[in-house]
């Protein structure tokens, strides 16, 4: 993979060129920069800037008045090749709270493994209804410990209005959800996103969590998608590397308000 020219793709397509993740979502391009702005409890924030130290402090600013006039918190996702390179500085000193940083990592499709099934004991259920919804809701809030209001409504809402944007899947021990995860697919791309994958503490180590990259990767591969992104966690990250994915850079998310 050329790790450069795979970038410059992803900044492209998925940044600078970004589409609303979800209905009532609209995307605006101010100046150079991209923001997204929700629906309520919806994702409000930046995914894209193109900058200089002439520049960056002014337009942090408006961000900061643009959301803030809409009574939102709002997130800069900050890349770890974006520019300026003392952007992340700049946005502490303008009230930002940087969180974790994660690893953003890109698998061919056609050269990742796509033969892992389920562990036995363990059947994947296709999320397509209010009631699966709900189980991803009890899997999300058991595997990472938070709230999953936003998650819920947003995933709902993807499946009733735009059904062909995500593929979400639930792994059940019996009746009991235990994993979790779900393919975000972005039309006129060739990046299909994977995101949400969490299992619940005692069913870890099982190789669920692969064989649902593996099940979401055949899914990418049917729609005809290239490559497959994960905003990477340092737990995940080293499952990621044996599976095939590479890493590109990092991102962090800046927070502004709560």
């Amino acid at each position: 993979m050329d790790h450069t020219a795979v970038l410059a793709l992803y900044d492209r397509d998925m940044r600078e060129g970004a589409q609303p993740d979800g209905p009532g979502a609209r995307v605006e391009r101010v100046g150079r920069v991209v923001r997204q702005v929700s629906s309520a409890q919806g994702w409000d924030g930046v995914v894209w800037s193109d900058l200089d130290g002439a520049s960056a402090d002014a337009a942090i600013a408006e961000q900061i008045s643009h959301y803030s006039a809409l009574g939102r918190a709002f997130e800069w996702k900050l890349y770890g090749h974006d520019l300026p390179v003392d952007l992340g500085q700049r946005l502490r000193a303008a009230g930002f709270t940087p969180e974790p940083e994660e690893t953003l990592m890109i698998g061919e499709v056609a050269d990742l493994p796509l033969d892992a099934g389920p562990p036995e004991g363990i059947r994947f259920l296709p999320v397509t209804d209010r009631a699966g919804v709900d189980l991803v809701a009890d899997v999300h809030v058991k595997a990472f410990g938070t709230d999953s209001f936003r998650l819920r409504r947003q995933l709902l809402a993807r499946l009733t209005e735009d059904p062909d944007s995500v593929v979400a899947v639930v792994a059940l021990d019996g009746d009991t959800p235990v994993s979790a995860a779900r393919l975000e697919l972005v039309p006129g791309t060739r990046f299909a996103g994977l995101w949400g994958g969490g299992t619940v503490e005692g069913w870890r180590g099982r190789g669920i969590y692969r064989a649902l990259v593996a099940h979401r990767a055949r899914a990418a591969l049917d729609r005809g998608y290239r490559y497959l992104q994960v905003d990477a966690s340092a737990q995940s990250r080293p499952i990621l590397e044996r599976l095939g994915f590479q890493p590109l850079t990092t991102t962090t998310p800046y927070i502004y308000g709560s």
